[in-house]
């Protein structure tokens, strides 16, 4: 029954790594935009983005210092979620309004 507990553990770990790299990842992505395109791209602004994506990684560093499940785990799911609405919502929306104004390619290729 110990093993059990064991690879639980270590598993929930993983987990909370991984969790941790997707909000990382969505932290330093947002705060390397700049200001202006996300209102361009109709989305919040890069204040409330920024609070959302670093208060995911705070949540997530700190899960992974708890040892319970309880509250923590709750709290974690929430902060991957807002990770992931940033980097499946407001990613693409801001690429799209990278690649226009003053580059000489277009859709397919230079023009």
């Amino acid at each position: 029954m110990l093993l059990v507990y064991a690879f639980q553990h270590w598993l929930y770990f993983g987990l909370g790594i991984l969790a941790l790299g997707i909000e990382l990842w969505a932290l330093v992505d947002c705060l390397g935009r700049k200001g202006e395109h996300f209102q361009a791209a109709f989305k919040r602004t890069k204040g409330f983005w920024t609070g959302m994506t670093a208060g995911s990684v705070a949540v997530g560093a700190l899960s992974l210092l708890g040892t319970g499940l309880g509250t923590w785990m709750l709290f974690q799911l929430a902060a991957v979620a807002a990770a992931s609405v940033y980097l499946a919502d407001v990613k693409p929306a801001l690429n799209e309004l990278k690649g226009s104004g003053g580059s000489a390619y277009g859709p397919y290729g230079p023009w």
